[in-house]
């Protein structure tokens, strides 16, 4: 069933125009439900006591990466908090995409100075910490699926940075999943509801 609205049209001798809820039929039509998973923070914020912003560690998701649109907002997120003089920890370790072949390091560091950067062998997720302040400084650590996580410098000011112990806190983090979430991480099998719903 067709329903027909009349709507005014702005500009004169246009006459009516008429609003219709049928479905438009062209040649192609793409449609996506996916949720735009990178504007969800995966982002720890380390503020001085007076509320200003000393460091970021930022967990890249798929999403980041997803699109080169969203490539784009998370570089020029991260640019943006280095030109403010805020220190970040990023960590990636999820593999690299048509849109950073040589991972997230080289697509951010490309906006500062373009050098080469290629992965060592076996490996290609990144672990990078960059200070920022009168020069910046990237501390990269390529690692590989399997690999325990490095402790990882976190910048508070120019000179001065702490540890960050990434694997225990993610085996913390790990270890107090539901069973069912670690089953379907290691399996990819995601388990069916409860038909009763329980």
């Amino acid at each position: 069933m067709e329903t027909r609205i009349p709507v005014h049209q702005a500009r004169q001798g246009d006459g009516d125009g008429v609003l219709t809820l049928e479905r438009p039929v062209t040649s192609i039509m793409r449609r996506t439900s996916k949720e735009i998973y990178a504007i969800r923070a995966n982002r720890v914020v380390v503020k001085h006591h007076l509320g200003r912003i000393v460091a970021v560690i930022e967990v890249v998701s798929p999403g980041n990466k997803d699109s080169r649109a969203a490539l784009r907002d998370f570089v020029g997120k991260t640019i943006d908090f280095l030109r403010q003089g805020v220190h970040l920890l990023i960590v990636d370790l999820f593999p690299p995409t048509p849109r950073d072949p040589l991972g997230i390091h080289k697509v951010i560091w490309d906006e500062i100075i373009e050098e080469p950067f290629d992965f060592p062998v076996g490996k290609d997720r990144i672990l990078a910490s960059y200070e920022t302040g009168g020069e910046r400084a990237a501390y990269v650590e390529p690692v590989a699926v399997g690999d325990p996580l490095l402790e990882m410098p976190l910048f508070l000011a120019n000179g001065m940075h702490v540890k960050v112990p990434l694997e225990p806190t993610y085996q913390s983090a790990w270890n107090a999943c539901p069973e069912e979430f670690r089953l379907a991480v290691e399996t990819g099998v995601v388990p069916e509801p409860d038909a009763q719903g329980d």
